[in-house]
């Protein structure tokens, strides 16, 4: 696990976790993930970071949110899958996904969703025993009890993940005001910098 604790992002992949209708109601500030989970999309379309969608028996708890929908197209769009497993990493998504114990790259699986404590920990669960790397956004997460949360990420912490906040990630994946989307990224960091605060406000509180 060392290797995952210490290692800079250098191969992102954006999980974007069951952020549905039928959840804005019931999960602890729910509002606050939108605005990170956007910006979080936006990014990747920008840095061209492959990214995987899912949803939770859509049939019954409906559609990936409207705002979010608009940010699901373009060619790094991998999967935008429905699912049973409360894991991401369905048999679909898993084939997509590099093997490192066959000698594939390693990803560094960038995570935003719900439930923290249910379809986040296990998909970064599957994610690690796969010996992939987890960057689980604590701004972009969330359960519909507060206190599930610190549970999930303290096990998170201990299995291996990190767990650390949406402009971190993004500059990290920049490296270099001299990167060719830096002044893309960081405007969407500017625009959002309100929603970011008020976000850290109420998710650090682990």
């Amino acid at each position: 696990m060392a290797l995952s604790r210490t290692t800079r992002i250098r191969n992102p992949a954006l999980f974007i976790c069951d952020l549905q209708e039928k959840f804005r109601d019931a999960i602890y500030e729910f509002p606050k993930l939108i605005p990170t989970t956007s910006k979080l999309l936006l990014a990747a379309r920008h840095l061209t970071i492959p990214t995987y969608v899912t949803t939770q028996n859509r049939a019954r708890l409906g559609d990936t949110i409207a705002e979010l929908k608009p940010h699901l197209t373009g060619a790094h769009i991998k999967a935008d899958i429905d699912k049973t497993l409360f894991s991401m990493i369905t048999p679909e998504i898993d084939t997509l996904l590099p093997k490192p114990a066959a000698g594939g790259e390693p990803i560094d699986a960038i995570i935003v969703g719900i439930e923290t404590h249910i379809c986040v920990t296990q998909t970064t669960l599957d994610l690690l025993s796969r010996g992939h790397r987890v960057y689980v956004i604590v701004d972009g997460v969330s359960s519909v009890n507060p206190e599930e949360r610190g549970i999930a990420l303290a096990r998170l912490r201990d299995a291996g993940a990190i767990v650390t906040s949406s402009e971190g990630v993004l500059f990290e994946m920049l490296g270099d005001a001299k990167h060719g989307a830096f002044k893309a990224v960081s405007g969407l960091v500017k625009d959002s910098k309100e929603e970011t605060k008020a976000a850290l406000e109420v998710f650090s509180k682990i």
